[in-house]
């Protein structure tokens, strides 16, 4: 390092800015790897970045309408209304990380050292009722396998996973992030699945 350069500085650990979302009675456990900067936010709930297609795509598979969960003429998401959908549906959230470090300024998994992994077992047990967990990543899918000493499921594709309590189907979903390379249809038709038809239009 040259003498009259500053010496740089170490990222500072970042904590989980959301409680766990788990409504009473939640089935589906979805797990992301952590959220991005606040001023990325269109709002203060999981998903939250305008051009994440998470919102998009279940409001494209319940109703038909990839802008259901949008607020007209804003680039916002309706927290309200997802969290009447979500708690409706039993569909409870959180991520695999608890404390991570952004090694560059951005949003991207690639980018994100993971200081505390969320204790996993410990977050099922709070939600006896749920028997599908769905991973939104390649980072979060590996913390899930490292925590069960399990194989990492093909992108979406699924494995059984026998915990002491309960049977669990662990479902790799593809990343809703718009860097991923797949149309929103596409990622649409994955994300099916883990919605009984009855659930469906």
């Amino acid at each position: 390092m040259h003498p009259f350069e500053p010496a740089q500085q170490p990222f500072e650990a970042e904590h989980h800015p959301f409680e766990p979302f788990l409504p009473e009675g939640a089935r589906i456990l979805f797990l992301g790897s952590f959220p991005p900067q606040p001023h990325r936010w269109s709002m203060p709930f999981y998903y939250p970045n305008w051009i994440n297609d998470f919102w998009r795509i279940l409001g494209l598979i319940h109703f038909g309408d990839k802008d259901h969960f949008c607020l007209p003429a804003q680039k916002r998401f309706d927290e309200a209304a997802i969290r009447t959908f979500c708690t409706a549906h039993g569909l409870a959230f959180y991520d695999t990380a608890t404390a991570v470090r952004r090694l560059k300024d951005n949003a991207s998994d690639a980018f994100l050292e993971v200081v505390s992994p969320t204790d996993i077992r410990a977050l099922l047990a709070r939600i006896p009722r749920c028997g599908t967990l769905v991973t939104t990543g390649e980072k979060a899918s590996s913390i899930v396998a490292q925590t069960f000493g399990c194989a990492v499921p093909p992108v979406g594709g699924n494995i059984d996973l026998n915990l002491p309590d309960r049977p669990l189907r662990f479902w790799r979903m593809p990343s809703t992030s718009r860097a991923y390379p797949l149309p929103l249809e596409k990622k649409a038709q994955a994300y099916r699945q883990l919605f009984p038809p009855t659930d469906l239009l």
